[in-house]
Parts: C-alpha cells; structure tokens; sequence
C-alpha cells in the first residue's frame, strides 16, 4: 500500500502542465530571439540608469543653488526683482521698505554689464517658444573674448582659460563684446548670447531655474556638436535665472542672470 501511494504521488508530479483554454501552451521562444529580448531589456534598463543620473545631477545642482540663495549669495547686494508684490504677505511694519527694495532699478544697475545684452530683440528671436534657444555650432575663430570672468568676480586671459585644464570640461558663458562671463544683470525684454563649451559633443538635457518669490525648475533635450555651441536667450520674466546643462552625465557650471525692471528715465 505504501509503495502503491509513492508511485501516484510520482505520477501526478509527472503529470504535464494544464494547456490554456482553448488551445495548447504557446511555444517557447527560440534561442537566439530569448537573448535579443534580453539584450533589448538590457539596453532599456541602462537608458533608464543613464536618465536617472541626470536627474541626480539637477537635483544636487539644485540642491546647492538654492544653498547659496539661502545663505545670502546676491552680486548686486539688493537681491533680486519679485515679478508680484511680496509685502502683502508680510508685516505692515517692514511692508514699505520691502515695497521700496522691489522697485524698478535704476539704469546704473547695468552699466557694468551693458557689454553682454541688447535691448533690441532681433524679429527672428520674438517668434522663439521658449526663453533659451536651442543650441547651434559657433566658430570662435576672431571671436575669441580677451578674458573670461567667473561668478566670483576672477578674471582669467583666454588665452591662459583655452590652455588650461577646464577646456576639458563642459562649460557656458555669456558672450560679450570683449569678454565672457558667468553672471549678468540685464533689464526686462533683453537679451544676450550664451555659448556652450562641450568638447565631446552630444545629446544632453538644458536647464533653467527661476527664482522670484518661488523657485521655479524647467528642462529640455538639446544636442550639442563637439567644440562651441551658440544659444540666444530672452529676458520675459524677472528675477533670478540660473542655466546648466548637463552632457555625458558631466554637468556644466552655472550661469546666473539677474534679469530686473528698469525705473525710468
């Protein structure tokens, strides 16, 4: 009896499995197509890795640029213009001289930066959608600027920035008549030129902060050929913009433009 219960176990474990109503078990896939899908699911995974990096790297820039903001980080020493009136939020004690420091700036406020914008937009950029063009090859051959200068106020000769080390990264600037720079303040309905340094070239993503009495994040896909790239932006909002864009999983330093109101006169 024994015997006869250990071999009908064995027999129903030997049984086929059920086929599907209706029919019969699908056949298994072949070889050769079992490892393309694999492969397939392999190459989907890595982009999905490859855009999660990038998104870490926006979030850690963002992380560090808001940092700086909060602890004080300002180069005009007044902050920024507020595209609303912030005092209606805040005590009535301190309501008017905030109403005063949101006030439309005089035109000495850009007299250091007259060089890096035009208050003329040109007809073929009021018809761009976006505030940031998209990216096209530039050739700097005799349009080398005389120096370079960085957010901390550093100025360093092309010629040195060109044979250094940092060509080697990716980089963005503002073009001036005679230099580049990292940090601007421009009026309101200007704009200027930015030009990007990326010398492997490649598919990459832009990105733009905006702070006026919020922060603000937006991004896009931009391809960028090996060596300089050109890209035309347009001050429609003010307050703070800050512009990276990150290729190769390698972020590019940060551009700040403090765009403001011009008073009158």
């Amino acid at each position: 009896m024994k015997e006869m219960n250990i071999l009908a176990r064995r027999v129903c474990w030997a049984r086929p499995l059920r086929p599907p109503q209706g029919g019969a078990l699908p056949p298994a896939l072949p070889y050769s197509e079992r490892i393309a899908a694999d492969g397939t699911q392999k190459i989907n995974e890595g982009i999905k890795m490859k855009y999660s990096r990038i998104l870490l790297c926006m979030t850690a820039l963002a992380a560090c640029l808001l940092i700086g903001i909060t602890c004080g980080e300002d180069y005009l020493g007044g902050g920024y213009v507020r595209s609303s009136d912030r005092s209606m939020m805040m005590d009535k004690g301190i309501a008017g001289m905030v109403q005063w420091l949101d006030l439309p700036v005089p035109g000495s406020t850009f007299a250091p930066y007259r060089e890096y914008y035009m208050t003329a937009v040109a007809p073929s950029m009021l018809v761009m959608s976006e505030a940031v063009s998209s990216p096209v090859s530039y050739d700097i051959t005799g349009r080398t600027p005389a120096g370079v200068y960085y957010r901390n106020g550093q100025w360093l000769s092309y010629a040195t920035y060109a044979t250094s080390r940092l060509t080697q990264s990716n980089d963005l600037w503002i073009s001036g008549q005679t230099n580049w720079t990292q940090y601007a303040a421009i009026p309101l309905g200007s704009s200027l030129q930015l030009v990007a340094n990326v010398p492997s070239g490649g598919m990459g993503s832009f990105f733009k902060l905006i702070q006026t009495n919020a922060v603000s994040t937006d991004y896009k896909a931009a391809q960028f050929n090996p060596g300089y790239s050109s890209m035309n932006f347009i001050a429609g909002q003010t307050g703070r913009h800050m512009l990276y864009f990150v290729v190769n999983n390698q972020p590019s330093n940060v551009v700040i433009v403090d765009v403001f109101s011009q008073a009158p006169g």
